[in-house]
């Protein structure tokens, strides 16, 4: 199985990124966080790497730090939750603050992540809770990982995400004004993400 990849980074989309190891193209499935802090295409990258092989299918799902693919792991653990609504949620939140949310058992949070909703929320939060102590990061280990991110890292963090897209900057700002305008402040990374997009493909 495969479980890293170092190369060139080809290309990427709102869902995957193609890199090249030697030659040969491997397209792999991250977060929209991940994906979002990726670099320019043509740049050097190194993706931790788990391999999901199905009947039907032979997926690659990356991560750029090892909490994030033990988070994976522990969430694809849950029941009903498979390799692909794992990555939707980590595309909700930065890995601590979710580990946070998790930790503390915040339901109505977790259920505003695209695709998570009440109940799942609280399945999450019964079967991870006590699980994702396990998982030590910098911020966690020393007891600051943020409730919530501001406004204006969020907003920051979405501007960046889309130039490392292709988008220009007064093409980026504009779209994350509008997304943050047209969902609110309590919006996730993911939501302001996908809304943002959506303003760059309607055109001008």
């Amino acid at each position: 199985m495969i479980a890293r990849l170092r190369g060139t980074l080809l290309e990427k989309g709102a869902e995957d990124a193609v890199i090249d190891v030697q030659g040969v193209g491997y397209r792999v499935n991250l977060s929209t966080i991940s994906l979002g802090k990726l670099p320019a295409d043509g740049q050097p990258v190194d993706v931790r790497i788990r391999t999901v092989v199905r009947e039907d299918a032979f997926e690659l799902f990356g991560f750029l730090s090892v909490p994030e693919e033990e988070l994976f792991l522990l969430l694809n653990s849950v029941s009903r939750i498979g390799p692909r609504m794992a990555l939707g949620v980590l595309s909700g939140m930065e890995v601590p603050e979710l580990i946070a949310a998790l930790a503390r058992g915040e339901v109505a949070r977790l259920a505003k992540i695209h695709g998570v909703g009440k109940k799942t929320a609280e399945r999450l939060v019964l079967e991870l809770k006590d699980k994702v102590k396990n998982i030590h990061t910098e911020a966690v280990a020393r007891g600051t990982a943020p409730v919530a991110p501001t406004t204006s890292g969020t907003k920051s963090d979405l501007i960046s995400a889309l130039l490392n897209l292709g988008y220009k900057q007064p093409q980026a700002e504009k779209a994350a004004d509008v997304a943050s305008e047209r969902l609110g402040p309590d919006a996730t990374f993911q939501a302001l993400f996908r809304d943002a997009l959506k303003v760059l493909r309607s055109g001008p």
